[in-house]
């Protein structure tokens, strides 16, 4: 029996034409799910890192579990979940274009280059993210316009507005690109080791602990496919090692895309004077890492749902 990491990086050759069919319909709608869910599991912690990034004014003074518990009490129970509807608009293209394209580029490597495979997952996780990113960022910079007002302080009344406030008030289509820079850096690294962690926790588990962590796929009982458990806790450990090397970059990046809403937003008009003014004016601690410790609580999870889920998808919907 085989594993699955052992004909993966094959083009699948099916003797039923029927199995082929909307093959890339079926791809787009595996990886849009699985960001969905993983996302939907962690949207409460994203509106509390989103707020202590950017030292939101009613919460700066507050830590994680603090404002975690603020929140309710001033904007109520759905205060944590604001924003997270331009979040759905967004994820579920961004996880479809991300996982899509990943698969992709390793086959475009595994057959164009002749390196090795470790480089394969590294070289194709980052430039999948950065290709999502390119094609969602514009939602992105809305909902995290949205998850930043507090309530009885609403700049934008709902999604439609704050595209129309946008484009009119701040250089038309290039307000909704603001941060991208930072954000296509700090993505290469963080999905380049994501994708790589995992890949590579997958295949070592299939290799030496089968019996423990594997089980028959439902497409092809001759090929090995990780058990659930054992998904989960390769996408967790891949979500926080990617996050422990990037996160100086979504703290800039965060701080880039909220632009007038800011009141220092003047200072932060480029990666490096972002960086530089975030680390003299809160420091390390503070500044660049601030709410680190919550994004270890949602990232772990997200990435390990993420990852679970497109797998589980990839088995409904016969794409192995």
């Amino acid at each position: 029996m085989t594993s699955e990491a052992a004909v993966s990086t094959s083009p699948a050759i099916s003797s039923t034409p029927v199995k082929r069919d909307y093959y890339f319909l079926r791809s787009f709608v595996a990886g849009g799910v699985a960001g969905c869910c993983a996302k939907t599991t962690i949207a409460p912690l994203d509106r509390i890192k989103i707020l202590l990034q950017a030292q939101n004014p009613h919460y700066k003074h507050l830590g994680v579990w603090s404002t975690f518990k603020a929140v309710p009490k001033k904007e109520g129970f759905l205060g944590l979940y604001k924003g997270n509807g331009a979040m759905m608009v967004r994820i579920f293209p961004y996880g479809a274009i991300q996982f899509m394209s990943f698969d992709k580029y390793k086959k475009l490597l595994n057959k164009n280059i002749g390196i090795s495979e470790h480089i394969h997952r590294l070289v194709a996780g980052s430039m999948a993210g950065m290709t999502a990113v390119i094609c969602t960022y514009p939602l992105d910079v809305i909902r995290a316009r949205l998850a930043f007002q507090v309530t009885g302080e609403h700049r934008y009344t709902g999604i439609a507005n704050a595209f129309h406030t946008i484009y009119l008030k701040e250089g038309g289509f290039l307000g909704f690109y603001k941060g991208l820079t930072p954000t296509l850096i700090g993505m290469a690294p963080y999905a380049g080791f994501s994708f790589y962690t995992f890949g590579t926790l997958k295949s070592l588990g299939l290799k030496h602990f089968p019996e423990l962590l594997a089980r028959p796929s439902s497409n092809n009982p001759d090929v090995l496919i990780l058990k659930s458990h054992a998904n989960l806790l390769c996408g967790g450990v891949a979500g926080a090692i990617a996050q422990s090397i990037s996160y100086p970059l979504d703290v800039a990046r965060r701080r880039m895309q909220l632009g007038a809403v800011l009141p220092d937003s003047e200072k932060c008009v480029s990666l490096s004077r972002t960086l530089k003014y975030v680390y003299n004016e809160y420091g390390v601690k503070k500044g660049l890492y601030r709410g680190l410790s919550l994004n270890y609580i949602r990232c772990i999870p997200s990435q390990a749902v993420a990852f679970t889920t497109y797998e589980f998808m990839k088995q409904t919907l016969h794409l192995n």
